[in-house]
Formats: C-alpha cells, structure tokens, sequence
C-alpha cells in the first residue's frame, strides 16, 4: 500500500512537528501550589469546598484525590494529532513530606515528527507546594531528561543535580500550577496575579477568569468557567499568545477543553474520558 505524500515538504514538517510537540507538552501540564492560609495571603483567595474532603489530618481540602484519570484528544486544527492523561497516582513520601503524585503523558505528533512525552510532579498534600519535578521528553531525535528537586523553605532549586538556583518560597512546577488553578474560587471578570511559578523569571501568572459557558466534547456536555492564563515567558500561554481552558464548573473543576492559536495553526485539547473516585 503507497503512503499518502506529507503535504508540507520535509524539512516544513519537521519544523512543524517541533512546534506541534511543544504545544503538546504544554497542553498536558503548562497551565498553572501552599493553599490554605499562606496561598490566600499571596492571591486574595480562599479554597474551594471539596467533594473528597482533605486526604489526611492536616492536610488541604482539594477537589481532586487518588484514582482521578482524565484522558484527551488532541487536535492541530482540525486533524488528530495525539492523546493525553492526567492523573494522580498517589500519595508518596518526598525528604519527609507526603506529597501528591500527578503523571502527565502525551503521545502522538505527525509523520516524520513523533512525541512521546511524560511529565511527574509531587507537590505537598499540607500546603500543594512543588518538592520535585521530573520530565521526560522524546520529540523526534530529540531526547531530554530533566529532574528537579525544589526546597521551599529555602526558595532554591536545583536541576539535575546541579547548583542551587533562587526559586520562591511556595513554588510551583509546569503541572502543580494546574492543580492550583483548581482549588480557588474564581469569578467572571476577575483577575489574579500568581506569584508562585518556580523561576521567578516567568512571575507573575496572570489568570483572567473570561466567561461561563456550555460545551460538547467527546466525553460529554459540560457547563465550565472559561479562563485565560498568562505566563511572562514565550509560548502559548505568554502575553502575545491566545490560549483559554474549560474547566468543569463544579466541585472538580477538571480540565474539560483547551484551546490555544498559534501562527501555524492551532493546538485544541478535548476531554475523552474520565474516572472520578465516588465521593465519600
């Protein structure tokens, strides 16, 4: 059977797949984690109610908990690029500290160009700080480990072992900052400024809370709260790009849809399946 020709040359499909891949893992995490009294000190905010309650004495009311698995489609323009999954795999000791443990995995990409990526964060059930990051990328022949190690009793960091580095004092990584996003309060028209990204060099976050609306996906029809975030880096969630996320307006407040536009296309993110523990 003959293969269909690429309709971009080559080298074109490359670059695009190298833009396509960079998408893609910031789809999977790159959105936006000390909670309770310290993180409403810092955004003006307080936690959501939470349907599981808090994992352990001490420890914060979030709205997600061990066994939530979401799985996505995941689109360039229109054509089907890759899947996605989100999901938290446990609660696990980090130098002390019991800590969530959230995988992020994204597989797909186009001819010529394939992405196999996979991202591990562990942020502390007390206060949802980042203690530990690890990435994994495979992006064409491109390979790349990276694991990060954060202190935030110190606001330093290191990267694979390497030197410390100035962090803040309640860090957190590419895929914590999304499991903050869905503990606070958030209301249309209001604005929030984040602090918290572990390299000071891309603070503040800037959350705009846009609109409330319903949306079809292949999972089902979900009514969400529209936000916009923006980070003070390159890419698609800087100043200069055009991202929105749905999250479920809800108790859970999951990731229902993203949608981003970038000058080659643009990079669309679908709900497929969930798995929800019951609640307690």
């Amino acid at each position: 059977m003959s293969r269909r020709p690429s309709l971009l040359p080559r080298a074109s499909a490359r670059s695009l797949g190298r833009r396509v891949a960079l998408a893609l893992t910031v789809l999977a995490a790159g959105l936006v984690s000390d909670v309770p009294a310290a993180l409403a000190a810092q955004t003006g905010t307080s936690l959501l109610p939470s349907p599981y309650g808090a994992p352990r004495p001490g420890a914060a009311a979030v709205p997600f908990t061990i066994g939530e698995r979401l799985e996505y489609d995941v689109k360039f323009s229109w054509k089907s690029v890759g899947r996605g999954t989100m999901e938290v795999v446990g609660i696990e000791d980090v130098r002390g500290r019991p800590s969530w443990h959230a995988v992020f995995t994204i597989k797909g990409g186009i001819p010529f160009f394939r992405v196999d990526d996979r991202m591990d964060s562990w942020f502390d059930v007390n206060t949802l700080s980042s203690h530990r990051f690890h990435q994994q990328v495979s992006e064409g022949n491109y390979k790349r480990s990276r694991q990060y190690e954060f202190f935030p009793e110190r606001a330093v960091f290191t990267e694979n072992g390497g030197a410390e580095e100035p962090s803040v004092s309640a860090p957190l990584d590419d895929a914590s900052f999304l499991y903050f996003v869905r503990t606070i309060p958030l209301t249309v028209g209001q604005t929030i400024d984040v602090p918290r990204y572990f390299n000071p060099k891309g603070n503040p976050v800037r959350l705009r809370v846009l609109r409330r609306e319903t949306v079809k996906v292949p999972a089902g029809e979900f009514n969400t709260i529209v936000i916009q975030p923006t980070f003070q880096t390159r890419g698609i969630f800087s100043e200069n790009g055009r991202a929105e996320v749905w999250l479920s307006d809800d108790a859970h407040r999951f990731v229902v849809q993203m949608k981003s536009s970038l000058k080659i296309g643009s990079i669309n993110l679908y709900l497929k399946r969930y798995a929800l523990p019951p609640v307690k």
